[in-house]
């Protein structure tokens, strides 16, 4: 569990926050990187806003000196990964996430051990410790084309989510021996709602993350990660979606295709569940705090850094 990291006390913040943050961001030749789960805001000023592996691709390629990564912390790590040498900012270090606290790196090495001729796949919701004992990183945007890269007669360990290792079974025909590891927003969504709010809207498709349990991916007319699901709204003939992933995607959603109705699917209890609790915790005044200040910054040991990096790199090549 990551502390939380409390505001400055005396710090007076600007009354143009986008301004003042603009102008840190030449000051410190910056760049803002956001995933789509960020608030609208802070979508709204990203330099780059994408999924996990836009996110890294792009993490991976910038020549800014400073990264400022609005997302969670394993996001934050990836970067710092691919960029030892660069500062790397995390507006909130308690922004973790429940898929990469999961599996915990101890428990992880001794399920390793038990399957010692295993290639180990690690989807990039883990921390830096799991990624360091993978041998191939992937996200849900390339998860199935990197097991079908793989010879048929190398068995598989698939960590950190269940789900997602279902799904890509379930595509690819392959056997893997799976972490049982999961997100709490993407189980949260109630197959029992999403089948009521088909009813009550025949005319919309059902979309859904792969990170959502198979009695819900059952009912979606399409299943990709959320810049598949993205692209897919505006290809579509359809007009109105039924939404089985993070609300924050719905920002984008209504700016590409502002003339098609978007719904959120409904958690099982009456709460904003659906919603990252982690992810939101970055807020545009703790953005412009964290650069101002220059901290929260990620920093990982070095040998960490260089056995994550190697997984990671394979995942960046394996996608071309």
């Amino acid at each position: 569990m990551f502390t939380s990291t409390l505001l400055p006390p005396k710090t007076a913040l600007p009354s143009d926050l986008f301004g003042a943050i603009a102008d840190l961001k030449h000051e410190l030749n910056a760049v803002i990187l956001a995933h789509y789960y960020q608030d609208d805001d802070i979508q709204d000023l990203a330099d780059y806003l994408g999924d996990s592996l836009g996110l890294s691709q792009q993490a991976a390629r910038t020549d800014s000196d400073v990264i400022v990564f609005a997302g969670v912390h394993f996001m934050a790590e990836t970067a710092k990964i691919l960029n030892p040498n660069k500062l790397v900012l995390l507006p909130d270090l308690a922004a973790g996430c429940s898929l990469a606290d999961s599996c915990p790196p101890d428990a992880f090495a001794a399920f390793k051990a038990k399957y010692p001729d295993h290639l180990v796949i690690s989807y990039i919701n883990c921390t830096a410790d799991i990624k360091a004992m993978s041998d191939i990183i992937c996200t849900s945007a390339n998860a199935v084309k990197i097991v079908n890269q793989i010879p048929a007669d190398q068995p598989i360990i698939f960590a950190p989510d269940r789900n997602l290792g279902r799904y890509v079974m379930a595509q690819t025909g392959r056997d893997m021996v799976l972490w049982q590891g999961s997100c709490i927003v993407h189980e949260t969504f109630s197959e029992k709602k999403l089948v009521q709010l088909q009813i009550q809207h025949p005319e919309a498709e059902a979309i859904a993350h792969p990170e959502c349990e198979p009695a819900v991916l059952r009912h979606a007319n399409y299943v990709g990660s959320t810049t598949a699901l993205l692209n897919y709204i505006q290809s579509s003939a359809s007009q109105s979606f039924i939404v089985a992933t993070e609300p924050g995607i719905i920002h984008q959603m209504e700016k590409v295709a502002p003339h098609k109705r978007f719904i959120p699917a409904p958690p099982v209890n009456n709460c904003a569940c659906n919603e990252c609790p982690y992810m939101r915790l970055n807020t545009l005044e703790k953005l412009y705090l964290c650069m101002k200040h220059r901290t929260p910054e990620i920093t990982l040991p070095k040998a960490t850094q260089q056995a994550a990096l190697k997984p990671i790199q394979r995942m960046l090549e394996m996608s071309k």
